[in-house]
């Protein structure tokens, strides 16, 4: 790189089909990184607005049938998709994954840094849950049959692929082990952000509990509905996805769904809600820090991200086992009179955009500068 010239930066993501936590921080990276275009597997613009506007590059299979909507249907294309963009203009490749995306293939004068979400769920961690619970319908029988031989090729892709990555970051403690087991790798911890602004102090008119999730079996919204259900207590769930009958078909009269609302209705579920339940063993959980932005307390499961952003007895308290049981024992010892929103707003402002912002920057100025030296010494 010429002495002067900024840096050359490309970011990368698994998929721009959906809003989710990986989708703010590609935001998030565009915004530290404005000039820097987006590479993905597939995108749908009416599905994410925001990045219509922007320089997003996409792959092969952007025009195939399905993969706009069923992008879990083509991983060993996605791993070809990944591996055919080439990244040779570019000093900086930061690539946001939680799947394929840090399969790119960087020449050695390109530092390639990966955003990690989590090692790929399916793969590793969770490969029994979803083989259990495969989400595909009436297709679940046939891909459950085909997952033991697919994923054990895959395994050693994505264990390759990481291998390519020369500096990873976690975005949680917990993620941080997961890479260190599944990929051998160290990492350097820095936390996705919320956009805390957006969300006000809610007003003392609390009226139940909300879960903001997506419906699918790993977030264990189950819980939620039937622990209230059970309670007789209101419960609004904001969200849609395959779960979203099985769970109505379980629900009182005091469960609400809401379906897949927009940023305003979500932001005031969040403000109206007595408390905020987090039921999934989350990579981290960016839902639990903006109802905690709205002046929400939390009431999570005691394992996973959320431990690292939930302050037990002040921005929130957790329930032990992922049981209904467990919840239902948590709800009924909650006290709502017991939390500040004033402290716990001023908590959730730790994670904004502003803070990630400034050290992602400068953890990519840091290792491209390493980075740099090493391959002068070489």
């Amino acid at each position: 790189m010429a002495k002067g010239r900024k840096p050359r930066v490309a970011i990368v993501h698994d998929w721009l089909t959906n809003q989710g936590g990986g989708e703010r921080v590609v935001w998030a990276l565009h915004q530290a990184f404005p000039e820097a275009p987006i590479y993905t597997s597939v995108f749908n613009p009416e599905s994410l607005p925001q990045f219509a506007n922007l320089d997003v590059r996409t792959s092969f299979l952007q025009h195939w049938p399905l993969a706009k909507t069923k992008h879990q249907l083509f991983p060993t294309q996605r791993t070809l998709a990944f591996e055919s963009f080439d990244f040779s203009a570019y000093d900086v490749v930061i690539s946001s994954s939680s799947a394929e995306a840090k399969g790119v293939i960087t020449k050695p004068n390109t530092l390639h840094i990966c955003y990690c979400h989590t090692p790929t769920r399916y793969y590793w961690s969770d490969y029994a849950q979803y083989r259990r619970s495969t989400g595909f319908g009436i297709l679940s029988p046939l891909v459950r049959l085909a997952m033991p031989r697919l994923v054990e090729r895959m395994r050693i892709w994505d264990f390759a692929a990481a291998q390519r990555v020369d500096s990873f970051i976690a975005n949680s403690q917990y993620v941080q082990q997961r890479i260190a087991k599944y990929y051998r790798c160290p990492s350097t911890v820095i936390n996705p952000p919320i956009q805390a602004e957006r969300f006000k102090l809610g007003t003392n008119l609390r009226n139940g509990f909300v879960v903001v999730s997506r419906l699918i079996p790993y977030k264990r919204v189950d819980l939620a509905v039937r622990a209230c259900t059970e309670l007789n207590l209101p419960l609004t769930v904001v969200g849609d996805g395959s779960e979203m009958d099985s769970l109505k078909a379980m629900a009182s009269p005091t469960v609400k769904f809401l379906g897949r609302a927009g940023d305003t209705e979500t932001e005031q579920a969040y403000a109206s809600a007595t408390a905020f339940i987090f039921p999934a063993d989350e990579d981290f959980g960016l839902t639990p820090l903006e109802a905690m932005a709205a002046g929400t307390p939390v009431i999570a499961y005691g394992k996973g991200g959320a431990t690292e952003t939930v302050v037990d007895g002040t921005t929130g308290t957790f329930f032990a086992e992922q049981t209904v049981a467990s919840l239902k024992a948590a709800l009924q010892a909650f006290d709502p009179k017991a939390y500040d929103p004033a402290k716990i707003r001023v908590h959730a402002k730790q994670f904004d955009e502003a803070v990630f912002i400034k050290k992602i920057q400068k953890f990519v100025a840091d290792n491209l500068k390493e980075y740099q030296k090493k391959l002068k010494s070489d």
